[in-house]
């Protein structure tokens, strides 16, 4: 297998990990890529999908994303790791993302 990064089909939302194994990560250099953000996370685990947010009307990023490991342990370590760490002259916030599927009281 040449590469660890699952690409998600066109058309449907970024593949997403187990419960507890999805990160979101605030303050991604301008120039970070998908690529690049999965490639910086790679060491912690298989990365399953990698996606940093772009702004549509400019084309350039908006320097938060996510990515998603196959195992919560994969994402406890990246956290570990790299929340706070240095990354094109920002320091990286890391944190587990929110899950969307909870009941919501509205």
């Amino acid at each position: 297998m040449p590469s660890s990064v699952v690409n998600s089909p066109s058309g449907t939302s970024p593949g997403a990990g187990p419960p507890g194994a999805n990160l979101f990560i605030y303050h991604i250099p301008q120039e970070f890529g998908d690529h690049e953000l999965a490639n910086a996370f790679q060491p912690f685990g298989r990365v399953v999908s990698a996606k940093v947010f772009v702004d549509k009307a400019t084309g350039l990023s908006k320097c938060f994303g996510f990515v998603s490991y196959d195992s919560p342990a994969a994402a406890q370590s990246a956290i570990s790791m790299m929340n706070g760490y240095q990354l094109g002259g920002k320091k990286l916030k890391v944190q587990l993302k929110r899950d969307n599927k909870q009941n919501k009281p509205y």
